[in-house]
């Protein structure tokens, strides 16, 4: 067992007992050494007799733990919320006017990203209500902040059907490492202009996004790829279709 959570346990414990005898007027201070261990030993005989105990004191600080990072998230997202939903640069798909707005950080180098691309394309074709903005959030090395730049400078340059192409195609079609070469060829592939995209792709605008993005997660405390918000709910990593439509099912009701 995790050393910390069995001090949390032991010092939870040792509450309740103690909580019990002092509802028998009972004075911890005032018991001898002797009388301590003795304590402390019946303590130890009850919960090893009875190990249930420590699972269902597990289970119940794992539930508390879990509602008090809920709550942090929450508090995250509506204190960045314009920058998350309303930055004025980042891909907005789907419904431009959903009541839900879902937004997703990737790096098309991460491969539970490109395991998630299939399950959010769903959620958003299937769900006329949903709102949905991706932020570029290249963390796993010079190639995905390449891939990044490619794809923020043809969105500039082309629009949003432009980036919806060549979002998929990350995903979907593009293998091997992200170079010049490989770049212009696929872009070839999507019918879009390599020569604009790649001239535009070190432009300050572009940097300034990636950089915005990369301070906007150091604010959410985001370091990981797939990480959603959905509505005013984090999601921390990849989740299969039905868990992302449980979250908007429940941000709708």
């Amino acid at each position: 067992m995790n050393f910390k959570l069995t001090k949390h346990l032991a010092a939870a414990t040792g509450a309740l007992a103690l909580g019990a005898s002092a509802a028998l007027a009972f004075d911890p201070a005032a018991m001898t050494d002797a009388e301590r261990e003795a304590f402390r030993a019946e303590i130890r005989a009850y919960l090893l007799e009875n190990p249930e105990v420590l699972a269902e004191a597990i289970d119940v600080l794992q539930t508390r733990q879990a509602e008090a990072e809920a709550k942090g998230d929450a508090a995250l997202v509506v204190a960045n919320a314009d920058d998350l939903f309303r930055d004025g640069y980042s891909y907005v798909g789907g419904n431009p006017d959903g009541a839900i707005t879902v937004v997703e950080f990737i790096d098309y180098r991460c491969g539970y990203c490109r395991k998630a691309h299939a399950e959010v394309a769903a959620l958003v074709s299937g769900d006329p209500d949903i709102r949905y903005v991706v932020k570029e959030f290249p963390i796993l090395g010079d190639q995905s902040v390449i891939a990044s730049r490619f794809a923020i400078a043809a969105l500039q340059l082309f629009g949003p059907e432009a980036y919806a192409k060549i979002n998929a195609g990350f995903y979907e079609t593009f293998r091997g490492d992200v170079t010049a070469e490989t770049l212009t060829a696929f872009a070839g592939e999507l019918g879009l202009d390599s020569a604009a995209i790649m001239a535009r792709m070190d432009a300050p605008e572009v940097t300034r996004i990636i950089a915005d993005n990369h301070l906007l997660a150091q604010r959410m405390k985001i370091s990981g790829t797939p990480t959603f918000v959905l509505g005013g709910q984090m999601l921390r990593g990849y989740a299969p279709l039905a868990a992302l439509q449980s979250i908007v099912e429940d941000e709708r009701g």
